[in-house]
Order: structure tokens, then C-alpha cells, then sequence
């Protein structure tokens, strides 16, 4: 399985995206999250939809850490800072092997 990166260097430099990145491996794969807040604090999960990542809730993040909660905001996998797998296509077959109909009677 090759596994997929982007860069550290392109999310150097983003507006309103002040959060240090989070790390946690699942399956072989790093997934990224921000986590904004104390942390002894009720927790307020944020999920991204496709095609996003946690970028889409820059601006609520720091609104509802400020409040007192804790926030985390996943990248899933294959977006914003986390892993994502080479996709393995396989191409059909060129050529069926030859096949006897019987014919219907």
C-alpha cells in the first residue's frame, strides 16, 4: 500500500488557520486533527463533509474553544493534512477467455 502525503510546507501561511497540527495513526495511516481548548473541558466533535477538511471550521473553532469547550476537528482520511492510500485500478481484462454457448432449445 503507497501512502500519499501533501506537504507540510502547503499549509504553511493559511489565514484564519492558526492551529497546531495533531496526529494520531489508525490503520497504518496518519489522520490529522485540531484539537482547540482545555482539555478537561465537554468536547465539541466537528466533522468535515467531501470536499473538505477541517479548514471549514476555522473560524467557529476559536469562537467555541473561547466559550470553554474543547474542540476536535478531524481531517479524514484522504483530506486536508491527513494520509490517503494510492488507489489501485485495475484494468479490465483485454480479452475474455473463449466461451462454448449451448445453444437454446
Amino acid at each position: 500500500m503507497e501512502i500519499l502525503r501533501t506537504p507540510d510546507e502547503r499549509f504553511v501561511n493559511l489565514s484564519d488557520y492558526p492551529f497546531a497540527p495533531h496526529y494520531v495513526e489508525v490503520d497504518g495511516l496518519r489522520i490529522h486533527y485540531v484539537d482547540e481548548g482545555p482539555r478537561e473541558a465537554d468536547p465539541v466533535l466537528m466533522l468535515h463533509g467531501e470536499p473538505s477538511w477541517s479548514c471549514l471550521y476555522r473560524k467557529i473553532i476559536l469562537i467555541v474553544a473561547a466559550a470553554g469547550y474543547r474542540v476536535i476537528a478531524p481531517d479524514l482520511v484522504g483530506f486536508g493534512r491527513s494520509e490517503r492510500q494510492r488507489l489501485q485500478i485495475r484494468s479490465p481484462r483485454r480479452s475474455c477467455p473463449a466461451r462454448k454457448a449451448s445453444p437454446i432449445r
